[in-house]
């Protein structure tokens, strides 16, 4: 299965949305957990960050240290 094939069947079950970007497209919230956000609340919004590379990975995996102890707390490594 390939990743496009893979998402598709996650959007298709509503497991997940489909790719957009938090810096320039916002986190994708409910019109309710965007009021919480606004009155101060800190709903959380589970990401999944999408690598061009495996040296991408290492780079975001060197600077960002929940990339790294959020996958080994989930078993993915």
């Amino acid at each position: 299965m390939t990743f496009d094939e893979w998402l598709k069947l996650g959007y298709e079950n509503s497991w997940c949305g489909p790719v957009v970007c938090s810096t320039h497209d916002g986190v994708p919230m409910t019109s309710e957990e965007d009021a919480e956000f606004i009155e101060g609340f800190d709903p959380c919004v589970n990401v999944v960050r999408i690598y061009e590379s495996p040296e991408q990975r290492a780079h975001v995996e060197d600077a960002h240290g929940p990339s790294v102890w959020r996958a080994s707390n989930a078993g993915l490594v």
